[in-house]
């Protein structure tokens, strides 16, 4: 049995891989860094939603995009921002659940001959 990830599904584990590695002492340049994964993966998976219908994840995914935002951050101190990178990170992982990629369907194949 093949097991596919989608191209959304990996960007979500990956996020949140980031977001928990947050949690131990960084350079400035790691949190810039996370600001612009973690609010591109929320803008995308957002979409996801969107597309699929599932407008509560979709203004959730939302949310969470606009408190990453690096054009104008969020000013939060470091021990709220544990809280909210633990909450980010466990609602990616979550989402997988509930949002999820249309896989394309392939045609059916012509491999049955009489």
């Amino acid at each position: 049995m093949k097991i596919h990830f989608s191209f959304s599904v990996v960007l979500r584990i990956t996020a949140s891989m980031l977001l928990f590695w947050a949690l131990s002492r960084h350079s400035y340049g790691y949190f810039s860094l996370l600001r612009w994964v973690v609010c591109s993966v929320a803008v995308y998976s957002a979409y996801i939603g969107a597309t699929m219908k599932n407008i509560p994840w979709a203004w959730l995914l939302g949310f969470v995009a606009v408190i990453f935002n690096p054009i104008i951050p969020a000013k939060l101190d470091r021990a709220t921002w544990t809280y909210v990178d633990v909450a980010v990170g466990i609602l990616f992982l979550v989402s997988l659940v509930f949002v999820q990629e249309n896989s394309p369907q392939k045609p059916p194949s012509d491999d049955t001959k009489l």
